[in-house]
């Protein structure tokens, strides 16, 4: 039995372009990977894929990441082995975390161990773009410039271990239609992504805090006129600087330290409203 992590992510910046012939956008974003983890164990089969959790949130089919990561891998590199892959969920479902792509993410480094199959970061990151536009940065890790629709990235000094709060309504939001609203509304100002990167190279918290940024924050916000007052509550409960975590609609604050994200998120707690305190992660 092999078992493997699956990180969540959020974009301490966020800026969209118009979308492609492909139907994609383009993407320049700074990711940043959280101690937040889901956790996939892998047992060798004969030949069959198969996933199970407790989670009922969680499709175990053909439609999962999971299994189209782990039957993707077989595909491509010929390999008649299957897979039992059990799924611990802890990242919550649809919510702007990236917790899908983590766990396409896990599969692909897990079932090339198990299977033994060798392949290179550079191999692992051109199936991940396959998969998903998060994915590779999943594989990557650490704190990362993403560029394209996700997979050119740019290895970033690794953010100081910050407090992350992180609060979830009772309710979902698709990417495809916080994009497709995103799409209707008139083009973002143009948002630098310097001054993040600035922050993060001189390690200042504050400039970090201050230089979070989402362009698809309008879109779900439009379709969703509560969350600003989510955001709101985490600036009052003492977040130094707040955002919508990539499509939503969990809102993420930060805070210097682990012990001053569990001070904030013990503020937050109210019933509808999930919450978790967290820490950034290095690569």
């Amino acid at each position: 039995m092999l078992a493997v992590k699956a990180f969540a992510k959020i974009n301490l910046t966020l800026s969209v372009g118009r979308k492609r012939s492909d139907g994609y956008h383009d993407l320049e974003s700074v990711m940043q990977q959280l101690e937040l983890h889901d956790l996939l164990e892998f047992v060798i089969t004969k030949d069959e894929i198969s996933l199970t959790t407790e989670n009922t949130e969680v499709p175990t089919g053909s439609d999962n990441l999971i299994v189209k990561a782990a039957e993707l891998l077989r595909r491509h590199t010929g390999c008649l082995w299957g897979a039992r892959i059990r799924l611990f969920k802890n990242i919550p479902v649809a919510a702007g975390l990236g917790g899908g792509s983590a766990d396409a993410a896990a599969t692909l480094i897990g079932l090339n161990n198990l299977w033994g199959l060798g392949l290179s970061m550079d191999r692992l990151l051109e199936l991940g773009a396959r998969l998903g536009s998060d994915v590779p940065f999943c594989l990557f890790g650490g704190t990362a410039l993403a560029r394209g629709r996700g997979e050119v990235l740019d290895r970033l000094p690794e953010a100081s271990p910050m407090g992350v709060v992180l609060v979830k309504p009772g309710f979902s939001v698709s990417t495809a239609e916080a994009y497709r609203m995103f799409d209707d509304l008139p083009d973002p100002e143009v948002y630098d992504a310097q001054t993040m990167v600035l922050g993060l190279h001189e390690g200042d918290f504050e400039t970090i805090a201050q230089a979070l940024h989402n362009d698809l924050e309008r879109a779900t916000f439009t379709m969703h006129p509560e969350l600003p007052q989510l955001k709101d509550g985490l600036l009052g409960a003492g977040a130094a600087g707040a955002l919508m975590a990539g499509s939503g609609p969990t809102i993420f604050g930060l805070a210097p330290s682990p012990e001053e994200a569990r001070r904030i998120a013990d503020r937050l707690e109210h019933p509808g409203l999930s919450v978790w305190a967290t820490t950034t992660a290095a690569f």
